[in-house]
């Protein structure tokens, strides 16, 4: 189903490390957003992704939802570690696929842990619910006039988020990932998953996450104050390994 993708691999041999962790990243970025929190567990065996469309990987054949990430995933790590179970380290999209590969392979998966995860709908107020449907109607109307008048094709992408601007060739997947509500998914997970959210997280606030508590059975929930949606990769990457390290010591 998939073609290869680009991975790279760092710390112990696969087939001995007492733990493989495989890091999916966010939108946008690569493989390279999580290397300062793998040197951080240099005793154990990690493989870092870069999803097919982004970092030095080619985009994929056609238009994939997060479920078909999730099977080339499967595929991949089959490939590269046979008869291992391994700990999905997921951040933002990555936390999607996570969702996907736990729902529907779970025979591959240890635990999972899910930093500033998506995969739910954002919450809105009244207020911020309709001026975000008016946007999305508009936009709508925009892109159907934009295939007659060239007028309008700026106008959509004014209208569009800063992600969907930026999505270029990927700007199919955009959309249909977006739309995704992974409710059904995460309650069907039974490995044990660490949600770790930042509170001053915009993108994907801890409302997400406390969702995702409540439907995942075998679950636990971090909070960490003063960190956002791609800071907590950063400045907050040794609070995330400190409560990561906490829940493997459970495992």
């Amino acid at each position: 189903m998939a073609e290869d993708f680009y991975h790279t691999q760092c710390g112990q041999p696969l087939q001995t490390a007492a733990h493989v962790f495989v890091w999916g990243h966010g939108w946008g970025q690569s493989s390279a957003a999580f290397a300062k929190l793998c040197a951080a567990l240099p005793h154990h065996a990690h493989i870092l992704l870069d999803f097919p469309g982004f970092g030095r990987s080619a985009p994929p054949p056609w238009d994939w939802g997060t479920k078909d990430y999730a099977r080339a995933v499967f595929e991949k790590i089959s490939a590269l570690a046979p008869d291992r179970k391994i700990i999905w380290v997921g951040h933002s999209f990555g936390g999607r696929v996570g969702l996907q590969l736990a729902a529907h392979h779970p025979e591959i998966l240890a635990a999972m842990c899910l930093i500033a995860g998506a995969g739910l709908p954002r919450p809105r107020g009244l207020w911020e619910a309709l001026r975000v449907k008016t946007k999305i109607k508009a936009f709508k109307a925009a892109r159907f006039l934009a295939g007659s008048w060239p007028f309008f094709e700026g106008i959509k992408d004014r209208l569009g988020s800063a992600d969907y601007k930026n999505a270029g060739a990927l700007r199919g997947i955009f959309v249909r990932v977006v739309n995704e509500n992974l409710a059904q998914e995460a309650r069907a997970i039974t490995a044990p998953v660490l949600l770790i959210y930042g509170r001053q997280d915009q993108e994907t606030p801890p409302v997400i996450g406390e969702k995702l508590h409540r439907l995942i059975k075998d679950s636990s929930l971090v909070l960490l104050d003063g960190f956002d949606h791609y800071s907590i990769l950063n400045q907050g990457r040794h609070l995330v390994i400190k409560n990561l390290k906490q829940f493997m010591d459970r495992l």
